[in-house]
């Protein structure tokens, strides 16, 4: 007997499945995050802020708005910039937890710090 004998015979199944609503999943992105910045003012003579506090991997950025120039210079030596002449900038990420005074080398009694805290 052959299927279409077959099916007149006993008739026709047919199985059916429901449906099957696929959703796509959207790819995992990696969602870049803007790594955290702060300005220090460097003017009259002075930092400003002269303190700051900020989180692990902050960028300082120092820019010098004086009429003259200064310098950004760690006691500990972990961060020393070039000579900055006005509106010139330095910068420098933090990644290590701990208090980093600096001071202006031009200017010794120019003088600030920064502490990396964890939040």
């Amino acid at each position: 007997m052959d299927a279409a004998a077959h099916a007149a015979a006993h008739g026709v199944f047919t199985q059916t499945e429901p449906a099957q609503t696929r959703t796509a999943e959207a790819p995992a992105v990696a969602i870049p995050v803007a790594a955290a910045q702060t300005m220090v003012s460097i003017d009259n003579f002075t930092f400003g802020p002269a303190e700051i506090t900020v989180a692990p991997g902050t960028t300082v950025t120092w820019v010098n708005n004086d009429d003259i120039p200064h310098t950004v210079v760690a006691t500990d030596k972990s961060f020393k910039s070039k000579v900055l002449d006005t509106e010139g900038a330095f910068s420098y990420t933090f990644t290590s937890v701990g208090e980093f005074q600096y001071f202006c080398s031009l200017h010794p009694h120019m003088t600030g710090m920064v502490r990396v805290k964890v939040p």
